[in-house]
């Protein structure tokens, strides 16, 4: 089996959950009225997710149309439109799975969640689905004001929650999370064990940015608490959506400035070093999972393998929808 080098820095280009053609309207959903009008249009279609998951059937959503589901939409309480996809207003809510389960049932449908799907769907769907699970969560945790405590209310079509005491504006939140492919003089991949996934599953470094660092620095700082490994210039090659519940995933690649590894004992409990063939026979042989699937952890170590990321022999020993990142969650 023969292995290609690394790739030189640059982007990874388009991602899974990326690069869907939906429209946002950013400044259409500011006007008066403009939800209301969106719910009233003949063809706008309604994402209704229970728990994450939302009607899919085959590789495509089973989004009923909003005027199939007035009911629906009225119990369910905040409503959001999420923008345009190919000519046609999509919104969405959170309902119960009671209340989701026969509208899947009628379309044939089964209720599924980004992970399971997100890699099959249309780019514009995945797009969509992406977006209503980030903006479902925060309504969600935002039901009432950081500053007052006073309940809070949707405007602006749902992208925008104000206090109803102070009349303070809240906006959805992101969390910026870097991770980073760690290679040696050699081209070796560093790759670290979580905890909490039984110590046999490797993945990438990564982690949330503090207040006042800069992402490079971020980046830096994860892999030597995790990892005890100084970097060299962490070069950024490209970014995610993760709403999982609400992450901005940043990638990185860089040299280490040694190969002298010690994983934290807490989150990390195993670190290694892999040539591509190493990793290769790892992974196949089952003793090992990596990430892959949808993630950008899968992305940025598939590039760096050269190809198709190998396969464990039978069942999956990896999360088939991949995991970002050895120190994700934290």
């Amino acid at each position: 089996m023969t292995f290609a080098s690394s790739p030189a820095p640059g982007s990874l280009g388009p991602l899974f959950l990326t690069g869907g053609a939906v429209d946002r309207g950013g400044e259409d959903r500011r006007s008066q009225g403009w939800l209301d009008a969106a719910l009233e249009a003949p063809a706008t279609r309604a994402l209704l997710l229970a728990g994450g998951r939302t009607p899919v059937l085959g590789a495509t959503l089973a989004a009923p149309l909003a005027s199939e589901v007035r009911e629906e939409l009225a119990a369910a309480g905040t409503l959001v439109w999420l923008g345009r996809l190919d000519g046609v207003d999509w919104v969405t809510a959170a309902v119960t799975e009671e209340a989701l389960a026969p509208v899947a049932a009628a379309r044939g449908a089964a209720l599924a969640g980004l992970r399971e799907v997100g890699a099959e769907l249309p780019l514009g769907e995945a797009a969509l689905l992406t977006q209503a699970s980030a903006v479902v969560h925060w309504h969600r945790v935002t039901r009432f004001c950081a500053r007052c405590g006073a309940p809070t209310e949707a405007i602006d079509a749902g992208w925008v929650l104000r206090c109803t005491a102070e009349g303070t504006e809240h906006f959805p939140r992101t969390d910026p999370a870097v991770i980073v492919l760690v290679t040696d003089d050699e081209d070796r991949v560093l790759l670290g064990a979580n905890a909490a996934w039984g110590g046999d599953r490797y993945s990438l470094f990564a982690g949330f940015v503090e207040p006042g660092e800069s992402l490079e620095e971020a980046a830096a700082r994860e892999v030597q608490e995790e990892a005890g490994v100084r970097l060299d210039a962490p070069v950024y090659a490209g970014s995610q959506p993760w709403p999982f519940p609400a992450s901005l995933m940043l990638g990185f690649t860089a040299r280490a400035l040694g190969t002298d590894s010690t994983p934290d004992g807490e989150e990390i409990v195993s670190t290694r070093w892999f040539t591509r063939a190493e990793l290769a026979a790892e992974v196949e042989s089952g003793r090992i999972g990596i990430p892959g699937g949808i993630s950008i952890a899968g992305a940025l170590l598939g590039r760096w393998f050269g190809g198709e990321l190998p396969q464990p022999p039978a069942a999956p020993a990896v999360d088939p929808n991949g995991g970002n990142g050895a120190g994700e969650g934290k």
